[in-house]
C-alpha cells in the first residue's frame, strides 16, 4: 500500500467577473426597421447577404434593407469613402456585415 498524494488541477480558467455587454443595445423589434448590408467583394459576401436579406424579409416583410459597397476591398477605415459611410450610418437602425471567405 503507497501513501502517495496527488494534487488534482481543474482544466478551467479563471472567470473574468465582468459582465459581457455588447457595442449596442439590442433592437427589441425589427418590425419596420432599416438594417445596413455591408460587404466587402470576396465571392461569398453577396450571396449570403442575399440569403439573410430574403429569410429576414420573409420574417418581417416591413423591414426595409440599405446596402454599402463601393467595391474592392474596403474597410471601414477607407478614407476615400468614410464621408458615404457616415451617412449610410445615419441612415439604418442595425448593420449586418458579410465577410465573403
Amino acid at each position: 500500500m503507497s501513501n502517495n498524494q496527488y494534487e488534482v488541477l481543474s482544466p478551467w480558467a479563471d472567470v473574468d467577473p465582468t459582465p459581457l455587454k455588447g457595442i449596442a443595445p439590442r433592437i427589441a423589434d425589427l418590425t419596420g426597421k432599416k438594417i445596413g448590408l455591408f460587404r466587402n467583394d470576396k465571392r461569398g459576401a453577396k450571396p449570403t447577404l442575399d440569403v439573410v436579406e430574403a429569410k429576414l424579409r420573409s420574417k418581417y416583410p416591413t423591414m426595409q434593407f440599405i446596402p454599402f459597397f463601393r467595391g474592392g476591398n474596403i474597410s471601414v477605415a477607407d478614407t476615400e469613402h468614410m464621408a458615404e459611410f457616415e451617412d449610410w450610418v445615419k441612415q439604418i437602425d442595425a448593420a449586418i456585415y458579410a465577410y465573403g471567405d
